[in-house]
């Protein structure tokens, strides 16, 4: 699917230019979006979208255009400024127009009936800024199938594009992918932690936990197996590794307390929804 239908008459409109917001427009930009396809609205971009901006020409506004009615309509501002943001760009929904939300916690009926029409929810993390994106996908019936396919490329100019059967599984998604980045990076503090304890200095602890998990990362990433088998592969019988996942892996362990986390998660973006 490409973006020959996103055109100057009929432009993919950004409502939000921070990070989420600018890290999906470089994605665009370098998937070939045509600059004069896409207008920007924000009042106070970042410096390096602003950069961006003026490198490849895209129209920036601080306030939505009198006009025009978008082909896309992509929300990426926080949740909660969607409140004012919602009456301020109603008037740019067209026929045509499918509106995306990225703002955790809006669900399809509260866009449904500020907006109307063709409605997607989706949910993508941070490692979109580097194009490693992971996005959860949910849309109203007045999707159609192109229009699917058009958001699944914009999408995934970031990373992978999962769509799900349920509005409530965009909760699950939030909790597992959107927050798990978090979970990762605190898996670096506490690797990094352990490593002190067990005689690194804390520079030593930082850069052999850093890139331990960078690396564990990318060769999952080329790799065909899957991650049990991947662990399997690192653990020799009686060893280093077996001992230390028998801790990890005990009743009370890594896997449980994962578990928790994201149940809580989930909770609370079903909280949010409420």
């Amino acid at each position: 699917m490409s973006f020959s239908s996103l055109t100057p008459s009929s432009p993919l409109i950004l409502i939000g230019a921070g990070k989420m917001g600018g890290a999906l427009l470089t994605g665009w930009l370098a998937r070939g979006l045509d600059p004069k396809a896409v207008i920007v609205v924000d009042p106070a971009p970042p410096a390096e979208t602003r950069a961006l901006l003026e490198h490849y020409g895209v129209a920036h506004r601080t306030t939505p255009p009198e006009g025009v009615k978008a082909r896309v309509l992509l929300l990426a501002v926080k949740p909660q400024m969607m409140g004012a943001a919602l009456p301020a760009v109603h008037a740019l929904v067209g026929p045509q127009t499918i509106t995306v939300s990225i703002a955790a916690g809006t669900t399809i009926a509260t866009l449904e009936a500020a907006l109307g029409g063709a409605i997607v929810r989706a949910m993508p993390n941070t490692p979109a800024q580097v194009s490693r994106g992971m996005t959860g996908v949910y849309a109203n019936a007045a999707v159609p199938a192109d229009g699917r396919a058009l958001v699944t490329a914009l999408l995934d100019a970031v990373g992978e594009v999962g769509w799900v059967e349920s509005e409530s599984l965009i909760d699950t998604v939030t909790a597992v992918s959107g927050s798990g980045p978090a979970y990762v990076f605190l898996l670096v503090e506490a690797l990094a932690e352990a490593g002190v304890a067990a005689g690194f200095s804390a520079e030593q602890a930082a850069r052999f936990a850093r890139q331990t998990i960078i690396g564990a990362g990318e060769l999952l990433n080329q790799s065909d197996l899957p991650a049990d088998i991947l662990r399997k592969n690192v653990t020799s019988p009686n060893g280093t590794t077996a001992v230390a996942l028998a801790v990890l892996m005990d009743a009370d362990g890594f896997g449980p307390l994962l578990g928790r986390a994201v149940a809580a998660a989930k909770r609370r973006a079903e909280e949010l929804a409420g």
